[in-house]
């Protein structure tokens, strides 16, 4: 009968406190807004900043380049119809000027109206002013060509040629093409090149050691046509497998640190729990302390209205970015719910063992709180991205030791990859911290005493 009686006390006693610890949070106006709206204005500025980056749509820009137009690039009958072909056309892949000196080229180049200029000699020659994206993107192309030509040459070494075959081999008439109507990659295997080049027109036979090489029928040259249309047609045979099924997305990880941030805001509403329980930081605690409750008992109810507060401002966040924003968290709802939760229980213990520890003035603590939060943002990636991985390869410990990266690290598992173990990594690493947390508020709060209040 005592012990129901007991209950029914502390649970109005409970109810009690609850609720006018809940008026009392949300009258404070200040960390309701540092907890609450700020983040939200952050998140419309990194929208308004991130927002155009992975949606627009870059089209490629055909480079600007020269060939000199002397008696050696007149010869080449080959290079000159192969860079003609790849200069036309709406989807070409060069604007190219023909010039008839190197100084004007050089003057080109000089005035930026070239990336680069090529020079027809015994070997193709590429002249430019500096290096990047387009001047790479023109030594891979003549890097192909004289591959190709070189696999040609060889091939052609060891082939006695047919009476009548025309002189210019390597000039194509159109690039041929993967067929749109299938998927399927062609067969290369000699066996298949040279079944491909039996027909009408006769055989070809190519040389082996022992065995010189013959042409069987003079008048196949189509053959010949066949065989230099297959060492032009360059397939890929090696295909990207996603090993998730969401598109890696980096603008992602601004945002996932805004609500590893955001739950370390918390930390406002646990040091001020503790500055309203310790008699000798603030009268209203002194007023507390002279309540016939248990002390312990006052901090975890009020505790449990700030973390009420925070996890509900914490959702209001997660679902303004997800429905108004458009931050995709992927298909794990559930989960991306629980790990905000621990978050916020996470950033509003840390704030209270914080205020606990540390026996200065309350914006002392704040400054600590602030500059903690903003520490840990960097290093997770918030203001620069690759911070994040910098970290991880120079101190991967540190990336253990940063709670707010955790967090951001937990947010993207849930996004990009089907498996749990780096999320489970990461939760169980920040639930280690939240009992550290909690056990070290329990004791440095549980048996303080004071001389006078």
């Amino acid at each position: 009968m005592l012990s129901r009686k007991i209950g029914r006390w502390s649970g109005r006693m409970f109810t009690h406190i609850y609720i006018y610890r809940l008026k009392c949070i949300l009258r404070d106006r200040e960390t309701v807004f540092w907890t609450l709206v700020f983040p939200l204005i952050l998140a419309v500025f990194f929208n308004m900043a991130f927002s155009n980056l992975n949606k627009s749509t870059e089209t490629f820009k055909a480079i600007n380049i020269a060939v000199i137009d002397d008696e050696q690039y007149q010869a080449d009958h080959n290079f000159k119809t192969v860079l003609n072909e790849v200069s036309q056309g709406e989807n070409r892949l060069f604007n190219l000027t023909v010039a008839t000196s190197r100084d004007e080229a050089d003057k080109l180049l000089d005035e930026s109206l070239i990336d680069g200029y090529i020079v027809v000699e015994t070997r193709l020659k590429l002249v430019v002013k500096e290096s990047g994206i387009s001047q790479s993107i023109i030594k891979s192309f003549l890097d192909n060509y004289v591959q190709t030509a070189s696999a040609v040459k060889s091939i052609l070494s060891g082939v006695v040629l047919p009476a009548g075959l025309p002189d210019k081999l390597l000039e194509p008439g159109k690039l041929p093409g993967k067929s749109p109507d299938t998927d399927e990659l062609p067969d290369k295997s000699p066996g298949t090149l040279a079944g491909s080049l039996a027909g009408d027109e006769g055989d070809v036979s190519f040389a082996s050691p022992g065995n010189p090489a013959n042409y069987t029928n003079p008048g196949g040259s189509a053959s010949w046509q066949k065989l230099l249309d297959s060492l032009r047609d360059r397939r890929v045979y090696v295909r990207d497998v996603p090993g998730t099924r969401a598109e890696p997305d980096n603008m992602l990880n601004y945002f996932y640190t805004l609500i590893a941030m955001a739950c370390f805001y918390g930390s406002f509403f646990g040091m001020r729990e503790i500055m309203d329980i310790q008699a000798d930081l603030s009268t209203l605690a002194a007023r507390i302390n002279t309540a016939p409750v248990h002390k312990l008992k006052a901090f975890i109810y009020s505790m449990s209205a700030s973390l009420t507060v925070h996890v509900a401002e914490m959702l209001i966040l997660i679902a303004f970015l997800r429905f108004i924003i458009g931050v995709d968290f992927g298909p794990k709802t559930g989960l991306v719910i629980l790990t905000t939760i621990v978050g916020s229980i996470a950033g509003t213990t840390f704030g209270a063992f914080i205020s606990a520890a540390v026996k200065v003035s309350e914006n002392f603590k704040v400054g600590i709180l602030i500059g903690a939060s903003m520490i840990g943002s960097f290093l997770a990636g918030m203001m620069y991205q690759n911070m994040k991985y910098i970290v991880s390869q120079k101190a991967p410990l540190l990336s253990f030791l940063n709670p707010i990266n955790l967090l951001t690290d937990a947010f993207y598992c849930l996004y990009y990859y089907d498996s749990y173990s780096r999320y489970a990594v990461n939760i169980c690493i920040l639930l280690f911290f939240i009992i550290a947390f909690c056990l070290g508020i329990y004791l440095m709060i549980r048996r303080r005493k004071y001389a006078s209040i």
